[in-house]
């Protein structure tokens, strides 16, 4: 595992501090490391949300929506 220094205002440092004290976390690379998991799984989800953006935006004009006639090919699915 590759070791990184980084450095943090005093507020910032405490409150890492008193993550892992608190028992939450077993130490303050594990805080920081749950930090960065959880910041990739938004970024993963933005970009999936963009992609559809993206998508919406290349399939055309939009179409009037006829509810009753979804409703109803959903029940002719089932």
């Amino acid at each position: 595992m590759a070791t990184m220094n980084i450095s943090l205002p005093d507020p910032m440092r405490d409150w890492v501090e008193s993550q892992s004290k608190e028992g939450s976390y077993a130490n303050n690379s594990d805080y920081v490391r749950d930090l960065i998991r959880k910041d990739q799984r938004q970024s993963e989800k933005r970009k999936a949300m963009q992609d559809a953006i993206t998508k919406g935006i290349g399939s055309g004009e939009a179409k009037p929506f006829n509810k009753e006639a979804f409703k109803q090919r959903m029940q002719d699915k089932l």
